[in-house]
């Protein structure tokens, strides 16, 4: 350990020895405050520095060593978004003895970041002094990140919703203002345009509520017994139906299978999302292997794993760490880039991992692997 961390963390110690105890202290709970996710400054009633936790180090680019025993507005140089400095701006030493708090707000600290920032100001009682100016500071980062899916997520469904509605819209006024025109044909094939219309609207409807209850943690998973093999065959016959080469398919079930709970509907949008993946974007033979495989759950030893596998152009390497992310689109084939982020959401809410990488026959292969999860009565 180099002298100057050292230096720092006895400081730090020290400025916590400083500090007025309390039953609720943050000692007394046990708990250092260097473990704090969050920000934490405190300026004693001189406004001098006396805690400078690793998260502030991390956000404000300043170690501990060089801020304790500053001055606060020296130490934490804030400006609000119009430039003025923060801590003459609020005086948190003067004005009125009732204040107790400021709210959460954006400042900047030097060199223009944003930063979330709470100040509280600790008084022996009310009216009296200030005894200590404590300041909660987060990165925005995450928040912005959050914003920024958020925006995307409103401006993609306004684009995919456009397109059905215009057209559902145009038909229909057509249809009402032009009905004795056209021929039986011509109404059907309209007709048929537009509940293939209401049926993207219906499914862009049910994307968005899975990836609203996949953010929440609300997604439920209704576990039954499945047949991994009968429930990829079943997709497999009805992409034969729809007039794919029965040829197109191979499906390896490796025997014996164990047992696996999990929600059948569920189970059946991950393979039908993977699947049309691999016809859509995949090239030549889409190959389905179900075999057994180390389960990713503790205390289990086998589950089930699923691998859907093309011989396309596969998933450039760059990209690999994006495919499970919202909007991404592995052509320009349309969809709305939802479906492989749902797809992960519904994996993990089973307990299980998914993973992309490159197929043997240089396509993209999707693997994921869902523990038995045997209900604990009937073991």
């Amino acid at each position: 350990m180099g002298v100057g961390t050292s230096s720092a963390r006895g400081a730090r110690d020290a400025s916590r020895a400083a500090v007025p105890r309390r039953t609720d202290d943050l000692a007394d709970l046990g708990i250092d405050p260097d473990e704090l996710p969050d920000g934490l400054v405190v300026a004693d009633e001189q406004g001098r520095v006396i805690c400078f936790n690793a998260a502030a180090e991390r956000i404000t680019g300043r170690s501990a060593e060089d801020a304790l025993g500053q001055r606060l507005e020296t130490a934490l140089p804030l400006e609000d978004l119009e430039g003025r400095r923060w801590w003459q701006l609020t005086d948190p030493y003067g004005g009125l003895g009732i204040r107790v708090r400021q709210p959460e707000r954006n400042l900047l600290l030097p060199g223009g970041r944003e930063v979330l920032v709470t100040a509280r100001y600790v008084r022996a009682e009310a009216g009296g002094p200030v005894r200590r100016v404590v300041v909660s500071l987060r990165d925005t980062e995450a928040r912005r990140r959050t914003e920024r899916s958020h925006a995307e997520l409103i401006a993609t469904v306004a684009h995919e919703l456009r397109s059905p509605l215009t057209s559902v819209k145009g038909f229909t006024a057509t249809l009402l203002a032009k009905w004795e025109r056209f021929t039986d044909d011509q109404k059907r094939l309209m007709l048929e345009t537009v509940d293939a219309d209401a049926n993207r609207v219906t499914r862009l409807i049910a994307e968005l509520l899975d990836i609203s209850r996949i953010d929440s943690g609300r997604l439920e998973v209704r576990r039954q017994p499945v047949d991994m093999g009968a429930a990829v065959g079943r997709h497999i016959q009805a992409y034969v139906a729809a007039g794919q080469p029965a040829d197109r398919f191979l499906l390896r079930i490796e025997q014996p299978l164990p047992a696996c709970w999990a929600d059948p509907d569920k189970i059946d949008q991950v393979l039908s999302n993977l699947l049309e993946n691999a016809v859509r974007h995949g090239e030549g033979t889409v190959t389905i292997d179900v075999t057994p495989a180390p389960s990713p759950r503790e205390g289990e030893d086998v589950g089930t794993s699923v691998t859907v596998s093309d011989e396309g152009a596969g998933i450039p390497e760059e990209s690999m760490n994006r495919v499970f992310t919202r909007f991404w689109r592995g052509s320009k084939r349309g969809g709305t880039g939802l479906g492989l982020y749902i797809v992960k959401g519904i994996v993990e809410a089973h307990g299980g991992v998914i993973t992309v990488g490159r197929a043997t026959g240089g396509g993209a292969e999707f693997r994921f692997t869902l523990p038995v999860s045997t209900p604990a009565y009937l073991t």
